[in-house]
């Protein structure tokens, strides 16, 4: 007689490994503008990749490409990525004046012109030949300190030559923390309506004087500029609200790029909204006395509402950034947003949109530091409930957003 044999412990097994096989290369496989593409796609490039979870939404955040915070998603593996990656610089010669490899969230530092700027040497015209991204924020790696559950937090120390002819040398810190539903809501004032799916990040960005010279209005000195880079629609906005205006103050530059067209910017009721299709450049600032700790943008294609809020001192000095040393020194904004588009030769490097928030001038001594808050949240989910959340933070409703550019 053969006697049948059946092992349930090895049967159950060898089902969770096939389940888990045929999971493994879904994700494997996973089209582009899912989180698990991106995710694949990153691991190739840096192994020193950091993904940080709390429920369904994870975070991406590489100590190789200056500690951006790549992508995020609010839907596990299969969600939507919602940071903007230029796939096809990778793996490509090193351009001489800088390499966008993308990121929903990277750190930079300013000014980019100006007579303290970072970006030009001492006696060098400001244009494009003469331009070039300083190495330890465009091509070096970070040194990734340490990391817990919810925190990874990233090191540099650099030493960068300003237009002043003077060196500026300082230690960069960044603590990045991914948020759970109860810090959201803290952090926004708002509650998050139960069919909202979400994902929400702070970074904490330091710059420390290492050097032993004080930076002065003599030798420079310099900011933290954090730049979200996201991905476009035909109908995503830019909302930012703003201060009213005092008789004689600016509120707003529009004109970083040339004049922004009327038909792709708006004013009202202390909102400004900025087209950001990414089918045509422009950016625009709104400056300290006007700025707001938030701004945002909604895509009604894909329905999905993003937040991010920032430090502001309206009473602070920022540095204009301009390609200019005629402007005052101290003339800058304190929020910024891009919207990508077509070079006047058809090329473009996107298309993409950025909203950027800017520290105020470090004016610091030996051992002194200067610190800048920045946080992005992503929400998707019932209209209604969206809805909610934007009127309460960003101070109008999605209808508004909606219909300003019809």
């Amino acid at each position: 007689m053969i006697k049948r044999l059946f092992f349930p412990g090895y049967f159950l097994f060898a089902v969770i490994s096939c389940s888990e096989s045929k999971k493994d290369q879904k994700l494997e496989n996973a089209p582009q503008g899912t989180y698990s593409y991106d995710k694949n796609f990153l691991q190739r490039h840096d192994s020193t990749l950091v993904e940080l979870k709390s429920g369904s939404a994870s975070i991406l955040v590489s100590p190789k490409y200056q500690a951006k915070v790549f992508t995020s998603t609010a839907d596990g593996d299969e969600g939507k990525s919602f940071g903007w990656i230029n796939y096809k610089i990778f793996g490509s010669a090193t351009d001489p004046h800088m390499n966008a490899y993308g990121g929903e969230n990277r750190f930079w530092l300013g000014p980019e012109g100006g007579k303290y700027s970072l970006y030009f040497r001492k006696g060098d015209s400001m244009v494009f030949n003469y331009w070039k991204t300083p190495a330890p924020i465009d091509t070096e790696s970070w040194q990734l300190k340490s990391k817990a559950a919810q925190t990874v937090t990233l090191e540099k120390d650099i030493a960068i030559p300003n237009y002043t002819g003077a060196t500026l040398v300082m230690r960069v810190t960044r603590a990045i923390t991914i948020n759970d539903k109860n810090e959201i809501e803290k952090n926004l004032g708002t509650p998050i309506g139960d069919s909202i799916k979400y994902v929400g990040y702070s970074t904490n960005n330091v710059i420390k004087n290492t050097g032993g010279n004080e930076w002065t209005e003599q030798t420079g000195m310099p900011c933290i500029w954090i730049l979200d880079m996201f991905n476009p629609s035909d109908s995503t906005v830019i909302v930012i609200p703003y201060k009213p205006v005092e008789q004689g103050n600016k509120m707003a530059t529009t004109d970083y790029f040339g004049e922004i067209p009327a038909d792709r910017i708006k004013f009202s009721d202390n909102i400004l909204y900025f087209k950001a299709d990414g089918k045509k450049r422009g950016k625009l600032g709104i400056a300290p006395k006007s700025a707001l700790p938030f701004a945002g943008s909604y895509d009604a294609q894909n329905n999905v509402l993003t937040i991010t809020s920032f430090s502001i001192d309206n009473n602070a000095r920022y540095l204009n950034q301009e390609w200019n040393t005629a402007k005052p020194v101290f003339s800058g904004d304190a929020i910024n947003a891009y919207n990508d588009g077509p070079l006047t030769d058809g090329s473009q490097m996107g298309p993409f949109y950025e909203i950027e928030s800017v520290s105020p001038a470090a004016a610091l001594k030996p051992s002194e530091e200067i610190k800048h808050l920045h946080n992005v949240y992503h929400f998707t989910g019932s209209k209604e409930q969206l809805n909610a959340i934007a009127q309460k933070v960003l101070g109008t409703s999605l209808e508004n957003i909606q219909k300003a550019f019809r």
